[in-house]
Protein backbone atom coordinates (compact mmCIF):
# COMPACT_ATOMS: atom_id res chain seq x y z
CA UNK A 1 0.00 0.00 0.00
CA UNK A 2 1.56 3.27 -1.09
CA UNK A 3 1.72 5.96 1.57
CA UNK A 4 0.63 9.33 0.14
CA UNK A 5 2.37 12.30 1.75
CA UNK A 6 1.23 15.29 -0.34
CA UNK A 7 -2.07 16.60 -1.61
CA UNK A 8 -0.55 16.81 -5.10
CA UNK A 9 0.17 13.06 -5.08
CA UNK A 10 -3.32 12.34 -3.74
CA UNK A 11 -4.81 14.36 -6.60
CA UNK A 12 -2.79 12.30 -9.10
CA UNK A 13 -3.93 9.04 -7.52
CA UNK A 14 -7.64 9.87 -7.32
CA UNK A 15 -7.66 11.04 -10.96
CA UNK A 16 -7.28 7.39 -11.98
CA UNK A 17 -9.80 6.12 -14.54
CA UNK A 18 -9.91 2.91 -12.47
CA UNK A 19 -11.30 2.89 -8.91
CA UNK A 20 -8.66 3.30 -6.19
CA UNK A 21 -9.05 2.48 -2.50
CA UNK A 22 -7.62 4.88 0.06
CA UNK A 23 -7.35 4.30 3.80
CA UNK A 24 -7.39 7.46 5.91
CA UNK A 25 -5.73 6.94 9.31
CA UNK A 26 -3.59 8.48 12.06
CA UNK A 27 -0.72 7.00 14.03
CA UNK A 28 -2.41 7.72 17.38
CA UNK A 29 -5.66 5.94 16.46
CA UNK A 30 -6.26 2.56 18.21
CA UNK A 31 -8.97 1.52 15.71
CA UNK A 32 -6.50 2.19 12.88
CA UNK A 33 -4.04 -0.22 14.47
CA UNK A 34 -6.79 -2.84 14.69
CA UNK A 35 -7.68 -2.30 11.01
CA UNK A 36 -4.01 -2.81 10.12
CA UNK A 37 -4.18 -6.25 11.73
CA UNK A 38 -6.65 -7.51 9.10
CA UNK A 39 -6.35 -5.16 6.13
CA UNK A 40 -3.75 -7.40 4.44
CA UNK A 41 -6.29 -10.17 3.86
CA UNK A 42 -8.77 -7.69 2.40
CA UNK A 43 -6.08 -6.23 0.13
CA UNK A 44 -5.40 -9.77 -1.09
CA UNK A 45 -9.11 -10.27 -1.80
CA UNK A 46 -9.30 -6.97 -3.72
CA UNK A 47 -5.81 -7.17 -5.24
CA UNK A 48 -7.00 -6.04 -8.69
CA UNK A 49 -7.41 -2.53 -7.22
CA UNK A 50 -4.66 -0.14 -6.19
CA UNK A 51 -4.50 0.63 -2.47
CA UNK A 52 -3.17 3.79 -0.84
CA UNK A 53 -3.09 5.32 2.62
CA UNK A 54 -3.18 8.89 3.90
CA UNK A 55 -2.16 9.93 7.40
CA UNK A 56 -4.57 12.78 8.16
CA UNK A 57 -1.94 14.45 10.36
CA UNK A 58 0.55 14.72 7.48
CA UNK A 59 -1.62 16.65 4.99
CA UNK A 60 -3.30 19.58 6.69
CA UNK A 61 -7.00 19.91 5.95
CA UNK A 62 -7.26 16.70 3.93
CA UNK A 63 -9.70 15.02 6.32
CA UNK A 64 -12.06 17.99 6.17
CA UNK A 65 -11.79 18.24 2.39
CA UNK A 66 -13.04 14.66 1.96
CA UNK A 67 -15.44 14.71 4.92
CA UNK A 68 -13.44 12.19 6.92
CA UNK A 69 -14.89 12.84 10.37
CA UNK A 70 -13.64 9.62 11.95
CA UNK A 71 -10.74 7.29 11.35
CA UNK A 72 -9.98 4.84 10.06
CA UNK A 73 -12.08 5.48 6.98
CA UNK A 74 -11.98 3.72 3.62
CA UNK A 75 -12.71 5.85 0.56
CA UNK A 76 -13.05 4.85 -3.08
CA UNK A 77 -12.18 7.37 -5.78
CA UNK A 78 -12.37 7.31 -9.56
CA UNK A 79 -11.82 10.10 -12.11
CA UNK A 80 -11.17 12.57 -9.30
CA UNK A 81 -14.48 11.94 -7.55
CA UNK A 82 -15.26 10.23 -4.26
CA UNK A 83 -17.51 7.29 -5.13
CA UNK A 84 -17.96 5.79 -1.68
CA UNK A 85 -16.93 6.28 1.93
CA UNK A 86 -16.97 3.79 4.78
CA UNK A 87 -16.86 5.76 8.02
CA UNK A 88 -14.85 4.73 11.04
CA UNK A 89 -17.74 3.13 12.93
CA UNK A 90 -18.06 0.52 10.17
CA UNK A 91 -14.39 -0.34 9.70
CA UNK A 92 -13.98 -2.38 12.88
CA UNK A 93 -14.21 -5.89 11.41
CA UNK A 94 -12.82 -7.59 8.31
CA UNK A 95 -16.36 -8.64 7.39
CA UNK A 96 -17.72 -5.08 7.40
CA UNK A 97 -14.84 -3.74 5.28
CA UNK A 98 -15.05 -6.64 2.82
CA UNK A 99 -18.83 -6.29 2.55
CA UNK A 100 -18.50 -2.55 1.86
CA UNK A 101 -15.97 -3.14 -0.92
CA UNK A 102 -18.09 -5.90 -2.48
CA UNK A 103 -21.13 -3.60 -2.47
CA UNK A 104 -19.21 -0.72 -4.04
CA UNK A 105 -16.89 -2.54 -6.43
CA UNK A 106 -18.77 -5.72 -7.23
Amino acid sequence: MEHIQTEERLNEVIASPEPVIIKFFADWCPDCKRLNMFIGDIMDEFNHYKWYEVNIDEILGIAEKYEVMGIPSILIFQNGEKLAHQHSAFTKTPESVSEFLHQQLG
